[in-house]
């Protein structure tokens, strides 16, 4: 991930989450927890969305092989959080994503990330019980690749 705060400008797909009363912790501020379900509802129902499929059903599906997050400022209840979706790598069988949350107070929502979310999908086999990693399925290759933003294109 970058050392520079994120900016909306960073980011191609867009979706709204609805914050809520019980995502914030004792501190009054959303809890950590809920960060990573965030990441993984952009992820996912862009997945959904995009492919038109289940993607829980594919032969191959997505493992969650790495996560991680940056933390700028604190976000939490009642104001809605605007998760903004970039893909910095495809591979055979990985997509490496970012995720942004943004959520303004009273007025225009904040133009750079309270947070910043890395998010790593392998695919395996769905068939198999050992899952050995197999190439992503060409649906998924092709709902991914229009959120690619880098120099070069993903690869095949």
């Amino acid at each position: 991930m970058s050392t520079a705060r994120p900016t909306r400008a960073d980011y191609v797909a867009w979706r709204v989450a609805t914050s809520r009363w019980r995502d914030d912790d004792a501190y009054g501020h959303l809890n950590n927890a809920t960060y990573y379900e965030l990441f993984d509802t952009a992820v996912n129902a862009h997945l959904y969305e995009a492919t038109g499929v289940d993607v829980r059903a594919l032969p191959q599906i997505g493992v969650v092989a790495e996560t991680g997050c940056r933390y700028f400022r604190e976000i939490g209840f009642p104001a809605p959080i605007d998760m903004g979706l970039v893909v910095d790598k495809v591979g055979t069988s990985s997509i490496v994503y970012r995720i942004g949350l943004f959520q303004g107070g009273s007025g225009e929502p904040d133009e750079e990330a309270a947070a910043e979310g890395r998010f790593v999908h392998v695919y395996v086999d769905n068939t198999d019980p050992a899952r050995p990693s197999v190439p992503m399925p060409d649906v998924i290759r092709d709902a991914v690749t229009p959120l690619f933003r880098g120099s070069q294109p993903p690869s095949a």
